[in-house]
Parts: C-alpha cells; sequence; structure tokens
C-alpha cells in the first residue's frame, strides 16, 4: 500500500518509521528541515531505535518525505494524520491543525490520481474528542474535494509512549480502528496485516474516546499512588512496599475488575473504608482531592438515575434487584436503598424484587441499616418479578437473574434501566 503520513512530529514520524516496514510511506511536514532530516535517513526527533529504522526504511527506499501534499497523496491508499490537537487556556481542544489538514487533503484529491483500487481512505490518528472524524473531517473533505471522489474516513488512535515508542508500535496491547464503514475498516486494517497486533474495529466515536479514557486512567492512577502515600508517608509507612504488594493483586487492584460503566458502589467495606481513610488524611492535615471526590462522584451516580425516572410521566417503578450487589442479601450502604429511599420520598410508587432478600433472615447490622432507611421493606418487596412488574411504567434493574431479565424484556416499560450495565436492557 501507498501510505500518506501528514505531521513529522512524534507520533508521525514513530507511526510513518514502522509502517514503512511493509508499506511504502512518505511523510509530509511543511517544517523543510524536518523532511530533510527524515529524507537522509535520520531521526528529526529523539527516541530509541527510531533512527535506525528510518536509516533502513529510506535506503530501502519505503520511506520518504516531502513538503508537497501532491507528491504524497498521488495514488495513496492511505492518509494519516497526525497534525498536533492542543488545548486552548480554556480546555477546549484546537482542531485548527485538523481542519486545515484535511482542508489541504481535500483539495489535494482534486489534481492527484486515486488509488488502484479507487477509493482513498483518510484516517485521523491526531487526539480528537468524539464526533470529529464525522462532524469536522468527512464535512471538509467533501466541500473540498471533487464531486465524483470516493473518499472513506477512519480514526485509528495511537498510543506510543515516548521512551519506547518503536517498541509500542510493533508489540501494542490493541490496535484500534474506529470506522463505521466495515470496508474502509478492512482496508485501514490492512496497514497493520504484517504485524503482530491485535486489531479491533469498532465505531469511529468509540475509538476517538478511547485515547481520552486511557489518558484520564493513566493520570487517575499517578494522583491515587500519589495520595496514597501523600497519607500514609506521615504514618511510618513504607509506601513503596505497600504499592508493590498493591500491584500484585492481578484478580482486583490491577484488573477489569470494576473497570466498567454501571452503577454506584456499595457495600460493607468500599464506603466505610474510604471515609475511614478521609478521616485519616483530615486529622493529618492531608489534602486528597482525588478520594474526596470519589464519594461525591458516587452519589452523582445515585443522582442521574432518579433525574432519568423523573424525567418521565409514570409513576409505577419496579426496581428490581436490592442488594449492592447480585449473589447476596447484603444492603448495608446499597446504592438501590438509596434509590429507592430517594424514589419513594418523591412519591413514586415503588415495588421492590430481590430473589435473595428476605426481611424475616436479615440480622445484625445488616437489618438495623434497611430498617433506617425503609422501615416498610416489607411492604414494598413483592413474591415475583411479575407482580413488580404489573403496571410499571419504569423498571430499575440490578439483579442478573435469568427470570429477572427474561421478565423485563417480554414486558414494555416505559423506560428500563440497566444499572448492571451488561444486560442489553435499556432503552
Amino acid at each position: 500500500m501507498k501510505v500518506a503520513v501528514l505531521g513529522l512530529g512524534y507520533a508521525g514520524t514513530v507511526s510513518a518509521a514502522c509502517i514503512a516496514r511493509e508499506h511504502d510511506v512518505w511523510g509530509v511536514d511543511v517544517d523543510a528541515d524536518k523532511v530533510r532530516t527524515v529524507a537522509e535517513g535520520s531521526s528529526p526527533v529523539v527516541e530509541p531505535g527510531l533512527q535506525e529504522l528510518i536509516a533502513s526504511a529510506v535506503r530501502a527506499g519505503r520511506l520518504h518525505a516531502t513538503t508537497d501534499m501532491r507528491v504524497a497523496l498521488d495514488q495513496a491508499d492511505v492518509v494519516l494524520v497526525c497534525v498536533g490537537t492542543p488545548a486552548t487556556d480554556h480546555g477546549r481542544v484546537d482542531l485548527s491543525h485538523v481542519e486545515h489538514a484535511v482542508h489541504e487533503i481535500g483539495e489535494a484529491f482534486a489534481t492527484t490520481r486515486p488509488p488502484s483500487g479507487g477509493r482513498r481512505h483518510v484516517v485521523v490518528r491526531s487526539t480528537v474528542p468524539p464526533g470529529t472524524v464525522a462532524e469536522v473531517v468527512a464535512p471538509i473533505i467533501a466541500a473540498t474535494a471533487p464531486l465524483d471522489c470516493d473518499f472513506g474516513v477512519a480514526m485509528c488512535p495511537e498510543f506510543l509512549r515516548e521512551g519506547s515508542g518503536v517498541k509500542d508500535f510493533f508489540d501494542p496491547p490493541f490496535t484500534v480502528i474506529g470506522a463505521d464503514d466495515p470496508d474502509v475498516g478492512a482496508t485501514v486494517a490492512q496497514l497493520f496485516s504484517g504485524f503482530d497486533a491485535k486489531v479491533r474495529i469498532v465505531a469511529t466515536r468509540t475509538a476517538e474516546a478511547l485515547k481520552y479514557a486511557c489518558n484520564a486512567f493513566h493520570a487517575t492512577k499517578v494522583t491515587f499512588a500519589n495520595e496514597i502515600a501523600r497519607l500514609f508517608n506521615t504514618m511510618d509507612v513504607d509506601t513503596n512496599v505497600m504499592m508493590e504488594l498493591f500491584c500484585e493483586d492481578r484478580r482486583l487492584n490491577l484488573s477489569p475488575s470494576y473497570l466498567r460503566p454501571g452503577f454506584a458502589f456499595g457495600g460493607s467495606c468500599l464506603p466505610k473504608d474510604l471515609r475511614a481513610l478521609l478521616y485519616l488524611a483530615r486529622m493529618n492535615n492531608i489534602d486528597l482531592p482525588l478520594l474526596a471526590g470519589t464519594l461525591s462522584s458516587n452519589a452523582i451516580t445515585i443522582s442521574d438515575v432518579v433525574d432519568r425516572v423523573l424525567a418521565t410521566e409514570g409513576r409505577e417503578v419496579a426496581l428490581l434487584g436490592l442488594s449492592f450487589k447480585s449473589n447476596t442479601d447484603d444492603l448495608r450502604e446499597s446504592p438501590n436503598v438509596t434509590l429507592a429511599e430517594t424514589l419513594i420520598g418523591k412519591g413514586y410508587n415503588v415495588r421492590i424484587y430481590d430473589p435473595i432478600v428476605n426481611p424475616a433472615r436479615l440480622v445484625g447490622a445488616n437489618r438495623r441499616y434497611v430498617e433506617s432507611k425503609l422501615p416498610h421493606l416489607r411492604r414494598l418487596l413483592v413474591d415475583s418479578v411479575a407482580d413488580a412488574l404489573a403496571g410499571a411504567d419504569i423498571a430499575i434493574v440490578s439483579s442478573t437473574e435469568p427470570d429477572v431479565v427474561a421478565a423485563v424484556r417480554a414486558t414494555s416499560p416505559v423506560l428500563v434501566i440497566d444499572l448492571d450495565g451488561r444486560l442489553d436492557l435499556a432503552r
């Protein structure tokens, strides 16, 4: 394939050099010094292994560099947009470089030949907000390219860490292509067919959002480790050893566990221990804004569900699942109990079905908690999922029991809220 790479900064240069191991690559940049450096077989950026990779590809005639967009785009199968997307003072993403680049791409399509397959593919590799490819990139190209120009658009975020970018390209955790047209996704995937990379083709907006989610989580992890250390360093704890042990848990701490959209956390441990940790911080005059914000964010998750219910005209609510998670009758600090209490307080008729919870069997702190929050629980509980759903306008589902899921699918409430996030029920 002939591949044009627009922008010879860090991401563009690494991408161009690595892809040139398998394809004919043309790097484009307005900076003549960068272009000359690459054309001479050298790297314009410092990155382990990149100098050798560029030199080898240039000697083999698979990597070229030019300031002329038309030379790079002539008969190019794929055009990768790797220009900068800096933030403004207010944090908004500045898309002006992307807009300028795709405007030039559209104009160049008017004076260059299409590839042998006839269709050109413009792939954004820069980090951009969801909707950019469909709402900015595609319309600009359509407005500037010839009317008969056949082109497709896609998103292929890069996950290249400075200092290990070449290694990351050849050994990625995944390679993600966002394409709403299957043919576009399949063509772009050919870029990586010669590499040992797991390619995932997803919706364009999903691919655009993924890079932000990854970087936000990395920033959160750094902040979490620093906040934990900031507190426990004052209490004579070896925080390096503590966090080494923390990272040995690959079942919960460093794993997909807890990392899926769903409902709020609750139970007898997480809320209590988080509040205890924040109390220790206050007693030691330590600020832990990330951890303090966790409780507030958890409360907002519950409020969001309440707001969705309030937005409907229905008054009959079926709450399917009451404990803080499936396969337990522990109601302590269950967000479902808080949700039921809030909706009852706002005048909704709530019927609750939980296949495990039996008021007669609740004891100790579990019983005291629910009696303080829902003293009339016995009156709210019904014996079957059918009884809960009878006449319901709204079904709020956290139970994953097969009979519960089947019953919800067989009924037609105005609103179904899937609190588990995996039941494919929400509407």
